[in-house]
């Protein structure tokens, strides 16, 4: 049977379209919504009465909608609920693929998605050197980087190999905040890439283990989560203030990789003939050899590509 992700009070999330519903209903006030607020209002944003009403459906037909009891909504009543919320383009698209799962009732596939890389994307990863490049699966796990890659991201190379995540890192490390510049939009982004996933495959394995570490280890999360928002992260310069080369301004984009869907390519890059540029070339350079905690010796980061997922104990564990 399929395992479901869960909420922070250990409710399922099998019925997200209702769920959505609701997180989206307390985020939109009557005044955003062109409305005259009249009496006490004992919780957030819209009543389910006035959303029903400025859908253009019947409050006892909407509330079935929200208790899972209605798993068949036309087109139609989507959309006008979407335009009553407000929501973009983004979040429309993610309420219909809602819409579809709770009418098929599916929980999704309890199955993890491959996690090798093939081999030419690792050796495009090296030849891309020294901008850094990540491989992320749908649940932010570091399936590959190079060099510069793992060292953007300060600390990110205390955790094993098999453990790198992206999400685990801005919520769990102690220097994330420090090193990202938008930290805290970058976890809502992460929180938001994960919630879009929870949406449309709640039964994945992956993500449950995920997000039943990061609620009980991490407030921002656990409140983040019941916030229900996946808007994607905005494109632009990232800034980073680096421990060894100082502050970095870079370009990013993200992309799928072909043939492997559940797989991100994720690029990192300064302008031409810059000191960011110069910082990224620093960044590429192996360090001298260090002590590890284990007793071993490592030449510093080189191209690394994890392969299986393992519990991890802890924060202290990164």
């Amino acid at each position: 049977m399929a395992r479901t992700v869960k909420d922070g009070n250990g409710k399922s999330a099998d019925s997200g379209l209702g769920r959505y519903l609701r997180a989206r209903r307390a985020e939109i006030t009557p005044d955003q919504a062109g409305l005259t607020a009249v009496g006490i209002r004992r919780t957030p944003g819209l009543r389910r009465e006035e959303l029903a009403a400025l859908a253009g459906i019947s409050i006892d037909y909407y509330i079935r909608l929200e208790r899972g009891k209605e798993i068949h909504p036309s087109p139609s009543v989507i959309d006008s609920l979407a335009r009553a919320l407000r929501l973009d383009a983004h979040e429309q698209e993610h309420l219909r693929d809602l819409a579809v799962l709770a009418g098929t009732g599916s929980a999704g596939s309890a199955e993890l998605p491959p996690r090798e890389v093939r081999p030419s994307v690792l050796a495009l990863i090296e030849r891309l050197r020294p901008n850094p490049v990540f491989i992320l699966d749908r649940c932010l796990d570091v399936l590959a980087c190079n060099p510069s890659a793992l060292r953007l991201f300060a600390g990110l190379d205390d955790q094993l190999p098999q453990t790198r995540n992206i999400a685990r890192y801005v919520f769990l490390h102690p220097r994330a905040p420090e090193v990202l510049d938008d930290w805290d939009e970058r976890a809502r982004a992460c929180v938001a890439r994960l919630r879009m996933l929870a949406g449309t495959d709640p039964g994945a394995p992956d993500l449950t283990d995920l997000v039943g570490e990061l609620v009980p280890k991490s407030e921002l999360f656990a409140t983040l989560w019941e916030r229900y928002d996946i808007k994607p992260h905005a494109p632009g310069i990232r800034l980073f203030h680096h421990p060894e080369v100082g502050d970095l301004h870079l370009g990013h984009e993200s992309m799928p990789v072909d043939h492997s869907p559940k797989h991100r390519f994720v690029i990192f890059f300064a302008e031409p003939d810059s000191p960011d540029q110069d910082k990224v070339a620093l960044l590429d350079k192996d360090r001298p050899q260090r002590p590890r905690p284990d007793g071993e010796r490592t030449d510093g980061p080189r191209l690394t590509a994890g392969r299986v997922r393992t519990p991890r104990a802890g924060p202290g564990g990164q």
